[in-house]
């Protein structure tokens, strides 16, 4: 019988399940958006809010234990600097499951497991990043044209001026 045996087993023995669990909420935090199987992200999703939890925190302690849990220092910092203060006033629901339909290698059911607020936050960054990259790239090809009639006029001699080497000798 298996009475009280909660969870998801991936068909991995527990040390690989566990690094699976581990390696899938770090990419949550550092990409806010990860594409993987229903059952996946379903096994995943508490993993992920006991850690946004101890973001909310943000003590020693907590920094800590989540230090221990992910595997990159970078998402240790992006949690507590980004991702907790903006749950600060959510309890708990901080993830949403979208089903996207069936892989075609194997069948299996995939899905989109995001942080909320992640959609809206990617737009807004890339809409931000595209308007620089435009402005930079307006910026440098005015610098382009500008600087070349200058640079032109500097090495091609004056038409009307007069030369001492065009001059006839008398």
């Amino acid at each position: 019988m298996r009475h009280r045996k909660g969870g998801f087993k991936l068909q991995r023995n527990p040390s690989a399940r566990r690094a699976l669990l581990r390696g899938l909420t770090t990419s949550l935090i550092l990409h806010e958006r990860i594409e993987t199987t229903v059952t996946k992200a379903k096994a995943v999703r508490p993993r992920v809010e006991q850690v946004i939890t101890l973001a909310k925190r943000d003590t020693l302690h907590a920094r800590r234990q989540a230090a221990a849990y992910l595997f990159e220092p970078k998402a240790v910092k992006k949690l507590f600097d980004t991702i907790g203060p903006r749950f600060a006033d959510r309890q708990g629901g901080y993830t949403r499951i979208m089903r996207l339909g069936t892989r075609s290698g194997d069948g299996a059911e995939t899905a989109i497991l995001e942080l909320l607020g992640a959609q809206l936050e990617k737009k807004a960054e890339t809409k931000r990043k595209r308007r620089e990259s435009r402005m930079q790239q307006e910026s440098e090809a005015a610098a382009e044209t500008a600087a070349e009639p200058v640079e032109a006029a500097e090495a091609a001699p004056d038409p009307g001026a007069p030369d001492s080497e065009d001059k006839p000798k008398d």
